[in-house]
């Protein structure tokens, strides 16, 4: 393995500790030492994901893309869903539900972080008495409405292990990370919509995006990807 991920993942500890201390109450922070098992959870996430920083291998491992979500209310992106279906209902820190890619400088995209989704066994949003959690008490967001047509009401965390969040590792949104300006005026090939969960999706949708991998695949509300689970979705 190369050294770098070895010395980001010894950054990652440092920084972990750090942020779960700060988010733990109601002792004062510098009274508490990190959860050991949330920072070893977070490094383990870390270094699983290591290898999709080749988009190549999120594709072959069944993750779908999706297109870019961006607040509506302007707090930032999270950049391009690319979500396996098979992994939904993970809680371990080596099997994330979704990843997330940014665009990069030189046309490929870029992993910006990691993503684990659970469904909400009683499919209402009023509800939230099965809310998960991991690394050391980090609640999941939601429930919510699904991301693209079919996917279930949901609870959902990010991590932001791969592009630094100034609004914290945990947060939903991060400002650093950009999606494609909408077209001014959208027509039927190039849309921009906001989904069910508040979630603006940008992005030509008649533009294919080439991964390292050499596979075209394509942004478009219109365009059917097929999960690893076999189930047929439109993107999102």
């Amino acid at each position: 393995m190369s050294q770098r991920p070895l010395r980001t993942a010894i950054t990652l500890v440092t920084a972990a500790a750090a942020s779960l201390a700060l988010s733990a109450a109601p002792a004062p922070a510098a009274a508490r030492p990190a959860d050991p098992k949330a920072v070893r959870d977070l490094v383990k996430a870390y270094l699983a994901s290591v290898k999709y920083l080749d988009e190549k291998a999120a594709l072959a491992d069944g993750y779908v893309p999706h297109q870019c979500s961006s607040d509506p209310a302007g707090h930032g992106s999270m950049g391009y869903h690319y979500f396996n279906e098979s992994r939904y209902g993970s809680l371990d820190p080596a099997k994330p539900s979704a990843l997330l890619f940014e665009d990069g400088k030189n046309g490929k995209r870029r992993l910006a972080g990691v993503e684990w989704i659970v469904l909400d066994s009683d499919q209402n949003m009023k509800t939230s008495k099965d809310r998960p959690s991991m690394f050391g008490g980090q609640k999941f967001d939601g429930p919510m409405p699904g991301h693209y047509p079919g996917m279930p009401i949901h609870y959902d965390l990010h991590v932001w292990l791969w592009k630094q969040n100034p609004n914290g590792l945990f947060d939903r949104w991060n400002p650093r990370v950009k999606c494609p300006a909408a077209p001014a005026h959208p027509g039927k090939s190039d849309t921009a919509h906001t989904g069910s969960s508040g979630m603006t999706h940008t992005g030509p949708s008649a533009t294919a995006h080439t991964g390292s991998s050499g596979t075209a695949h394509t942004g478009s509300t219109a365009t059917t990807h097929t999960g690893s689970a076999g189930t047929a979705h439109t993107g999102h």
